[in-house]
């Protein structure tokens, strides 16, 4: 089996190479990898389009780009800069949380293991294991968002119903040296081929290997 995800994921990582990156991945390429603005990056993404993400974080960071700065803003003032994300009202009382815990606890630093990060304010699995990804450099973590939990599912490498589930499924069967990039080689498939409604199938390098787990009906594209 190790050989099949190997080679599956080999095939989809050469294809996204001519893709547009995920807004998260971007930005961290062009912070170098700047673990808070990649931590409320995520945070924002949630829910959320990505070139809607892209454009309130580039907003809240022009303004605020320190744990210390942007704790002192207001929430309406937070709102204003990440509108139209989803749930901003929500994201924004919780940015300015984390801001403050990491300033109280942390002396201004995003921790760097797991169980830290979910401490912090709306921070769940998905969030904290691709800052530790992404910062970090972590080789020890898998990252699962609705892409990842529905795509390894549709392929058949997992059973799982939630992405929490998936994760640790994932753990069990994908050889290590691909936990850190599933999520941006999965993500970035599922955004541009393996869509949640109609996939491209027809234009899937692996569909020959894909037993289409739930897919009823392809994008004739």
């Amino acid at each position: 089996m190790s050989a099949r995800y190997t080679q599956m994921l080999g095939a989809i990582g050469r294809a996204i190479r001519s893709m547009e990156e995920p807004a998260v991945e971007k930005i961290a390429e062009d912070t170098r990898e700047d673990a808070f603005q990649v931590l409320i990056a995520t945070m924002l993404s949630a829910q959320t389009r990505d070139p809607v993400t892209a454009a309130a974080s580039a907003r809240l960071f022009r303004v605020a780009r320190t744990p210390r700065t942007l704790a002192k803003l207001t929430p309406s003032k937070i709102q204003k800069l990440i509108y139209p994300v989803s749930f901003y009202r929500n994201k924004a009382v919780h940015v300015k949380e984390t801001c403050r815990q990491l300033m109280t606890r942390y002396g201004g630093r995003v921790p760097e293991t797991l169980e830290e990060l979910l401490m912090l304010p709306a921070v769940g699995r998905k969030t904290a294991n691709l800052v530790l990804i992404l910062s970090h450099a972590s080789k020890n973590n898998i990252c699962v968002d609705t892409h990842v939990h529905r795509i390894a599912n549709r392929m058949g490498w997992v059973k799982t119903k939630t992405p929490d589930e998936t994760e640790q499924a994932l753990y069990r069967v994908l050889p290590k040296r691909w936990w850190p990039d599933v999520n941006l080689y999965l993500v970035t498939w599922g955004q541009n081929v393996c869509r949640p409604v109609y996939p491209r199938c027809r234009a899937c390098v692996v569909s020959a290997s894909c037993p289409r787990i739930g897919v009823t009906k392809e994008s004739r594209l």
